[in-house]
């Protein structure tokens, strides 16, 4: 495969962010040079009329372009940043305990991002915050009760995909039990397998089973599954335990690889190279290394290690295809304007919801 070819598999695998209201040139040139996603935060924000101009602007460069954005509503909120989110967080839901409640809260916001033009949500967190020290986890998780936390993680999977957006578990395979931020530093699990199977991996299995179309890695040490690598760089675990275990078929993200976890150790390409060869699909970045020279090095890095025989032509291009398909990602691969609703032309996709 010619280098121009691989640099445009490689590109198809990035999910850069990018500073600004509207698409920078650099993004809407990457889009038509092969890149698949784009990730939105609370910066890309000013209201919806704007955010679906933007990602208008975005599909008029790709049509099938995967837009995704890490919306959990609660404390984590973009789309409503200015003033906090007008819907309950989880802790709020898994104290209520009403999984139907949770399932229409979800529906609800799956509508509107819908009506914005995004296709993929990074949420929900189905993270079981058994550790009270936990300094990430907190209130974005349903609860510390296992079997809580997985009947409202399928709940809000279900609400989600149903309101036309794709679910993103996260952060397999669990950061709940952890006194340290991935942000900042490598957390380490030191439960053994059963207490994960009984705890971390329980809301995964139901989100599994509940349909979700995409699992967030977490960068997280976990000595019981894999002694040497982090989570979003180990085979045994992307592979191994959520593909060939727990019959995940969807796209596995990574966890923003600059996050300094896994970054100040395997280096800002190197980690994004492990990732893939790991059996991640899709790499996340932007939150800090939101400009073209961070995903020009991810892009030129994915295409050197596919040269130099790092990283196997056949995984990228299995990355590449899951990414693209959009049966497994929420893009939308044949959009289709419908009547505006309130003011916002929605794109609804015929891969999610509507199967």
């Amino acid at each position: 495969m010619s280098v121009g070819n691989l640099a445009s598999l490689a590109a198809a695998v990035l999910q850069p962010g990018f500073v600004g209201t509207t698409p920078p040139p650099w993004v809407c040139r990457w889009l038509g040079e092969g890149l698949g996603s784009v990730v939105l935060f609370a910066r890309n924000v000013v209201d919806p009329e704007q955010v679906a101009a933007l990602t208008a602007t975005l599909r008029a460069e790709r049509p099938d372009v995967i837009v995704a954005i890490d919306e959990e509503a609660g404390d984590v909120t973009r789309i409503e940043s200015a003033r906090g989110s007008s819907r309950p967080g989880n802790l709020a839901l898994g104290a209520i305990d009403d999984p139907a409640l949770t399932e229409e809260v979800a529906r609800d916001l799956g509508t509107d991002l819908a009506a914005l033009g995004v296709t993929l949500d990074y949420a929900p967190d189905a993270d079981v915050n058994s550790n009270p020290d936990n300094p990430v986890i907190g209130v974005r998780a349903f609860g510390a009760e296992p079997t809580l936390v997985a009947r409202h993680t399928a709940a809000w999977v279900r609400g989600l995909q149903a309101g036309g957006v794709a679910a993103c578990a996260k952060h397999f395979p669990g950061h709940g039990d952890t006194r340290v931020d991935s942000h900042h530093d490598l957390p380490r699990i030191t439960a053994d397998r059963a207490r994960l199977d009984a705890v971390e991996l329980a809301p995964f299995r139901a989100a599994v089973a509940a349909g979700v179309q995409a699992v967030m890695t977490g960068h997280l040490l976990v000595p019981a599954l894999d002694p040497e690598l982090p989570a979003t760089l180990s085979s045994r675990i992307l592979t191994g335990l959520l593909r060939d275990e727990l019959g995940f078929s969807g796209v596995v993200v990574t966890d923003a690889v600059e996050m300094r976890a896994v970054a100040d150790r395997y280096g800002f390409t190197g980690a994004a190279v492990r990732a893939l060869a790991a059996g991640a699909d899709a790499i996340c970045v932007g939150g800090e290394h939101a400009d073209e020279e961070s995903a020009r090095r991810l892009r030129d890095a994915i295409v050197a290690a596919v040269v130099s025989g790092d990283l196997p032509e056949e995984r990228l291009t299995e990355a590449a295809k899951r990414v693209g398909r959009g049966d497994a990602a929420g893009a939308c691969p044949t959009p289709r304007p419908l009547p505006p609703v309130g003011g916002v032309v929605r794109c609804l996709c015929r891969a999610v919801g509507g199967r």
